[in-house]
């Protein structure tokens, strides 16, 4: 049984509008990267000191910031109420990331911790344990070899799926299957730097995972594709790619109905850890979904002409 009846929509007589739709979106994220001097970065990438504390009470950041702006360290006073703050699973937590600092070791970051404790010994729980949640450091070398890998891993993937479906398919097919994937990630970058979000590693692992998903979809309909040329060579290229596109749009609703569903409740439910990871994904099924039908194929339908033209 067919939840969604057969359609015909012509889907290639609103290309125009969807590229259109699909440049205002990229400009916009691309302008927002240019004015903010890039992504948002993790500690994962840029490297430093990230602490993390709980009060017994909800703290304001400005009081955190006050305290740190005079941090007691070998002998000298550090100003710190620039560095970044921020609350993470109720106004009782804090995260304060660290830049990297000559000479920086666990003294340093022990000072910060016991000028913090002292700043506020009301609000501090009585077992140092309950106050320290968590300490992370990563060195500013290990960042940039990790921002190194991290796009070496994009770009493999992105050559890697270029080289499959041009065996697979045609090359017309693999040009508008990486425009299409390039496309949802851009889009998906864009948007984590209008909404000033971190990038960190779970996040490029959910850009990778929205590749995959993105180009599963994409191969479908180009499947439908390569059989209806087979099957009815007499018909316009428009009208096959419409045609396929149709027989394929009830199974790529429903698997991406289902997918944001999960997604979507990771989201509300899967705590600070995972948010941004569900975040990133619910926007690349939704991204992806339509690259697949407004993107990759009218893409090909433009290759194509082309290619007749000549």
């Amino acid at each position: 049984m067919r939840i969604i009846k057969e359609t015909h929509i012509k889907f290639m007589s609103q290309r125009r509008a969807s590229f259109i739709l699909s440049l205002f979106l990229i400009l916009a994220g691309i302008g927002s990267l240019v004015m903010k001097r890039g992504p948002k970065l993790s500690i994962d990438f840029q490297g430093g000191t990230l602490i993390a504390v709980q009060f017994t009470q909800p703290m304001e950041i400005t009081q955190i910031r006050s305290a740190l702006s005079t941090v007691p360290v070998d002998g000298r006073v550090i100003d710190l109420s620039k560095e970044e703050m921020k609350h993470f699973g109720g106004e009782t937590n804090v995260a304060i990331r660290l830049t990297p600092r000559e000479n920086e070791g666990e003294q340093f970051v022990q000072s910060v911790i016991t000028h913090l404790s002292s700043s506020f010994p009301d609000l501090v729980p009585e077992d140092s344990k309950d106050f320290i949640l968590t300490i992370e450091k990563v060195g500013p070398k290990i960042g940039a070899e990790l921002s190194g890998k991290a796009v070496m891993a994009i770009g493999s993937a992105l050559l890697l799926i270029l080289l499959y479906i041009s065996i697979r398919f045609e090359f017309i097919f693999a040009l508008g299957a990486i425009v299409a994937l390039s496309h949802d990630v851009l889009i998906t970058l864009g948007i984590f730097s209008i909404l000033d979000y971190e990038i960190s590693l779970p996040i490029i692992a959910a850009f990778l995972t929205i590749v995959g998903y993105s180009l599963n979809d994409t191969i479908i309909i180009f499947d439908r594709i390569r059989e209806n040329i087979k099957s009815n060579k007499r018909a316009s290229y428009i009208d096959t790619v419409d045609k396929s596109i149709n027989q394929s749009i009830s199974r790529t609703l429903i698997t991406s109905l289902t997918t944001f569903l999960v997604v979507f409740i990771l989201w509300v439910f899967g705590g600070e850890v995972i948010h941004l990871f569900a975040f990133a994904m619910m926007v690349g099924v939704i991204i992806g979904t339509y690259s697949s039908i407004y993107i990759a194929s009218p893409f090909i339908v433009l290759l194509h002409s082309g290619k007749h033209t000549k």
